[in-house]
């Protein structure tokens, strides 16, 4: 796993977690099926899996075979799709979609009802094709670090990717883009991947990183752990580690 934690409390933990990748490996075979079954993702596969597999094939990658990883940034309300071969290590940028509406303000949620916006890492993990958006995936907030950083008892949830373009702190598309959105992970998920999502505040330039933090200092800091993973992705365009340390602070090994 991508994120994960310093330390499993207890073997009953370890013996949780064993069993519910156990439960995914069971199941995700026929994951793609069982999404069919839905009118919503049958009519999305009927109007936009042909096209997308050309533009997947255009770049030297398989339309059968891919790992999809998403990137959203809250000030420039966008969300990129890349994507690469299995075999492969590094992502290409297949398409960058306008995120269609937003709530809340730069910098992290903390707390149930702020109306925020997550930034951090996150995973894909509930598909909702019957969803009152039209089509929905949830994110994986709270993470370990939103669990040990919240200022309030409850840290909030149901943050998704979904259709319908309204939101209070989740990331909106139009009903067109998210059909194209949603086939996509659906066909990564199917082969038991993780799909990583990452949320930004903005494109951690220099330039920008140092503009932002002069408008919210109480989030430089928190930024601040975030550039090194952006710039690591800018680098070599793969995916490095995200551990949380026990003052929910981001870092990466140096391995």
């Amino acid at each position: 796993m991508r994120c994960c934690f310093n330390v499993l409390k207890n073997v009953l933990s370890i013996s949780l977690l064993v069993l519910s990748f156990s439960t995914i490996a069971q199941s995700s075979g026929n994951f793609k099926t069982k999404q069919l079954q839905h009118q919503r993702v049958k009519e999305a596969y009927q109007a936009k899996w042909e096209q997308l597999q050309k533009s997947i094939s255009s770049l030297t990658i398989s339309p059968n075979n891919f790992d999809i990883y998403l990137r959203a940034f809250k000030k420039d309300q966008k969300l990129e799709v890349w994507i690469k071969n299995t075999s492969s290590k590094t992502y290409t940028l297949l398409k960058t979609y306008a995120i269609c509406a937003s709530s809340g303000y730069l910098g992290p949620k903390r707390m149930e009802g702020d109306g925020q916006v997550p930034e951090g890492f996150y995973t894909i993990d509930v598909f909702n094709p019957q969803s009152s958006y039209y089509l929905s995936m949830k994110v994986s907030y709270p993470n370990q670090s939103d669990l040990i950083l919240k200022t309030n008892k409850r840290a909030g949830g149901d943050i998704m990717v979904h259709g319908n373009c309204v939101t209070i702190g989740c990331l909106p598309m139009t009903d067109d883009k998210i059909k194209e959105i949603y086939i996509l992970c659906v066909e990564a998920k199917n082969r038991q991947r993780s799909i990583y999502i990452d949320i930004f505040p903005t494109y951690l330039s220099n330039e920008n990183l140092s503009i932002i933090s002069k408008q919210y200092p109480q989030h430089a800091k928190f930024w601040e752990s975030l550039k090194p993973f952006y710039d690591y992705f800018e680098t070599t365009k793969t995916l490095k580690k995200v551990f949380t340390n026990k003052l929910g602070e981001y870092y990466m090994s140096s391995n």
